[in-house]
């Protein structure tokens, strides 16, 4: 079984910064893609950027070059680095695991990131 912990969520300034954390556990993955998604109220679920266990990265336009995703393997974790927040960042953040040669996708439980003043 696998569980996807995110962390670092929170209220910030707009401008601000914050730094997600998704820890992952249980059963191991050599070959994988893996990604933050957010969702807003009244809104649907959207791809905010992915990493692959290769390190090939892809970001949503709207976080290009606001927004580093990264992965330390060693500690299984899975970093979003958000820099100059915007009140429209505003969502939930859930963290997404996607093995490959196995369907199922996992989500962690999704944390709050709140931008305002």
């Amino acid at each position: 079984q696998v569980q996807l912990v995110e962390s670092g969520g929170g209220l910030v300034q707009p401008g601000g910064s914050l730094r997600l954390s998704c820890a992952a556990s249980g059963s191991i993955f050599r070959n994988y893609a893996m990604g933050w998604y957010r969702q807003a109220p009244g809104k649907q679920r959207e791809l905010v950027a992915t990493i692959t266990s290769a390190g090939r990265t892809n970001y949503a336009d709207s976080v290009k070059g606001r927004f580093t995703i990264s992965g330390d393997d060693a500690k299984n974790t899975v970093y979003l680095q958000m820099n100059s927040l915007k009140p429209e960042d505003t969502a939930v953040y859930y963290c997404h695991l996607n093995p490959y040669y196995v369907r199922y996708e996992y989500w962690g439980q999704g944390t709050q990131v709140t931008v305002s003043s």
